[in-house]
């Protein structure tokens, strides 16, 4: 099924995304920001960068507040996207771990996507302390902030390693998934609603290793390095992560952690296919690394509940959620069930990988 073939369905509940495509657009009913506030935390990355050409796509908002604490960011975004073109974008300097400078720019704003944190294991490893000031202070500054300006929905983005993790950035996002979640608490009957995004590799962003193999391949190595020949990673692209974004902002009820549905692959294929001229030779697993990535733990089965097009891991104080779910068509996973890179059923061979690499670089 082509990306632009799925048709939204009328239920925010039901996808209209088949099973069986592992190129799912999460076109679900979206949340609309017409004549909203929006802030995207971290919004000078990829993902901000893609979510803004989305929205101004197809919605008119009231506002939408870039802010982040790099100066030279901001002002390469604001020549693809002035306020002379586009009057309702604001660039606000600031830092998560600010909780004044968060106050402040969240006066008015309606939703936010807090995609700002320390990202790269390594530097993660090196430097643990600023990975907890960021990424975990963080998330409970804009908790904070978000609760004093009444903003109505919050949208944390995550990641695979914070299923079960081995090193310090999954860790610091599993505690910042907890504090999120657990924010639906102080929160009250009719405040913010806090929810959690959490997806895999994303195929098309800076970080992705698709320029970086052929970085290489242009600067003339001989063999790409691959940490491990077993290694298997989940795959989604641009695209589809902002869509999922915001169709799982509109389907939350607060406290739920969102996972797409999304195929994986090795990392010898996907090497194999970016330049198959070139060999591969083994360098090992760096420290902090998995051979392979999950999203939903074994032991967050009993809480897990199945769409077409996603998993939702409930909190455990939803129960009126989950029969909220469960009433409109979701189904709970079974037992021991996980959502493991490895035994995903949607492993792309090299035709759906060519597939989801055109599609992510269209």
């Amino acid at each position: 099924m082509s990306m632009s073939a799925a048709v939204r369905a009328s239920d925010p509940f039901v996808s209209s995304a088949p099973a069986a495509s592992p190129f799912r657009d999460f076109s679900q009913p979206w949340l609309d920001l017409n004549d909203k506030a929006v802030l995207i935390t971290g919004g000078t990355g990829s993902f901000g960068k893609h979510f803004v050409k989305t929205v101004i796509a197809r919605y008119k908002p009231r506002r939408i507040v870039i802010f982040s604490r790099d100066e030279l960011k901001q002002f390469e975004m604001a020549q693809e996207f002035s306020q002379q073109d586009y009057p309702f974008m604001r660039y606000f300097i600031g830092d998560v771990r600010d909780r004044d400078r968060l106050d402040l720019a969240l006066r008015d704003i309606d939703y936010v996507i807090h995609a700002a944190a320390m990202k790269q294991v390594p530097t993660a490893e090196y430097n643990p302390f600023e990975c907890i000031r960021t990424n975990v202070f963080g998330a409970e500054n804009l908790v904070y902030a978000a609760l004093r300006r009444n903003v109505k929905k919050v949208v944390a983005l995550s990641t695979d390693k914070a299923a079960n993790p081995v090193n310090l950035y999954g860790a610091s996002k599993l505690a910042s998934d907890k504090i999120f979640v657990a924010a639906n608490n102080l929160s009250g009957a009719d405040g913010t609603r806090f929810s959690v995004v959490r997806y895999g590799n994303v195929m098309g962003s800076r970080g992705s290793v698709v320029p970086f193999f052929k970085k290489l391949a242009a600067d003339g190595a001989e063999s790409l390095p691959i940490t491990d020949t077993r290694m298997t990673r989940f795959w989604i692209t641009l695209s589809q992560g902002v869509n999922f974004v915001l169709s799982s902002m509109k389907m939350t009820r607060g406290g739920e952690i969102f996972v797409p549905k999304i195929p994986s692959t090795t990392i010898t294929d996907l090497a194999r296919l970016i330049e198959p001229k070139l060999g591969q030779h083994v360098v090992g697993i760096r420290p902090g690394e998995k051979l392979h990535e999950t999203m939903v733990p074994a032991d967050d089965a009993h809480s897990t509940v199945e769409l077409d097009d996603r998993y939702v891991i409930l909190a455990s104080f939803a129960s009126a959620s989950r029969e909220a779910y469960l009433n409109s068509g979701a189904r709970p996973v079974t037992e021991g069930f996980s959502y493991s890179s490895e035994t995903n059923p949607e492993q792309l061979d090299v035709r759906g990988l060519q597939q989801l690499i055109e599609l992510a670089y269209a």
